[in-house]
C-alpha cells in the first residue's frame, strides 16, 4: 500500500510499470540500458480513490490521461531504474495530494465605487481622444 494522505492509500497492484529506453544522452549505455519508466495508473477504474478526488486528477492530469482514463507518469531523471520508479511514484503521490485538496469556493465580490469611477474616467478620457482624431466635415461655405 502506497499511503499518500490521511484517507487515501492505493493498492500497489493498481500500478503498472514499464521501463523503456531513455532518449539523450548516457553514453555508451544510452543503447543498452532501459532505464525510464513510465508509470501506468487506471484513474477510472481505481477503487482506492473517491469520486471528487478522481474527477480533480482527471482535470490535473490533462494531456498525461489518455481516453480511457489512464493516467502515465514518465520519468527518465535519474541513470537508474529504481531511482526513476521512485521518482515516478513520488510524482503520483503529489498530483494526487494536490487533487485531494478541495477548492476554495469563490465568493462574489464587487467592485468599489471608486474602481466604477475609474473606469468611467479612462473610457471618458479615451472618448474625448478619439473625437479629437475624428475628422470634421467641411461646412458649406
Amino acid at each position: 500500500m502506497i499511503h499518500i494522505t490521511r484517507t487515501i492509500a492505493i493498492d500497489e497492484c493498481e500500478i503498472r510499470h514499464e521501463f523503456i529506453r531513455s532518449p539523450g544522452p548516457g553514453g555508451q549505455n544510452v543503447n543498452k540500458v532501459a532505464t525510464a519508466v513510465q508509470l501506468y495508473f487506471d484513474v477510472g477504474k481505481s477503487a482506492s480513490l473517491p469520486d471528487d478526488v478522481r474527477k480533480r486528477l482527471i482535470y490535473l492530469g490533462g494531456r498525461r490521461i489518455t481516453k480511457d482514463g489512464v493516467l502515465i507518469i514518465q520519468a527518465r531523471r535519474f541513470r537508474t531504474q529504481e531511482q526513476n520508479r521512485q521518482d515516478a511514484l513520488h510524482r503520483l503521490a503529489e498530483l494526487i495530494r494536490k487533487a485531494a485538496e478541495k477548492p476554495k469556493p469563490r465568493s462574489k465580490t464587487k467592485p468599489t465605487i471608486s474602481s466604477k469611477r475609474r473606469r468611467l474616467d479612462a473610457k471618458r478620457r479615451r472618448r474625448t481622444t478619439k473625437n479629437m482624431r475624428r475628422v470634421v466635415p467641411p461646412t458649406g461655405d
